[in-house]
């Protein structure tokens, strides 16, 4: 890889697909096993901040949002359903930033911002090449 390459490749090629990798397991796995597991089991305090911000149903929300974070955090990392995934996740994300941080600081906010626009990458672009999406794809 020449110098010109390495400053102005479109990533396409292997080295970009090593870089979507990490970066979907690392969201995945830390969404799944630092934020998503944590949350179980449900917490009364869980369900009162869903309720708080005017969620009907506030126990079903609340099971919805960390299931998303935990099964969805493992599906990201596998690469599986990646877009759909993607989706939920960054919904979870957002209503994590706008309404339950809502009376926080932008430094609190800013951590569900970041996971949101990381999963709103992977909805549009999907695993990559190293995803079983791309494997089941392959097959069909």
């Amino acid at each position: 890889m020449n110098i010109k390459s390495f400053l102005f490749a479109n990533n396409t090629g292997q080295t970009g697909q090593i870089g979507i990798l990490l970066l979907r397991l690392f969201a995945g796995l830390v969404m799944a096993f630092a934020h998503g597991m944590g949350k179980f089991p449900i917490s009364e305090q869980m369900i009162a901040g869903v309720e708080s911000v005017g969620f009907p149903m506030p126990a079903l929300f609340a099971y919805a949002a960390a299931l998303t974070e935990f099964a969805g955090g493992v599906l990201l990392a596998l690469g599986l359903f990646t877009r759909p995934v993607g989706i939920l996740l960054a919904f979870t994300m957002f209503v994590a930033g706008v309404f339950i941080h809502a009376a926080d600081p932008f430094k609190i906010k800013e951590l569900a911002f970041l996971y949101m626009f990381v999963f709103i990458f992977f909805a549009c672009y999907g695993g990559g090449r190293f995803s079983l999406d791309n494997k089941l794809a392959s097959k069909a």
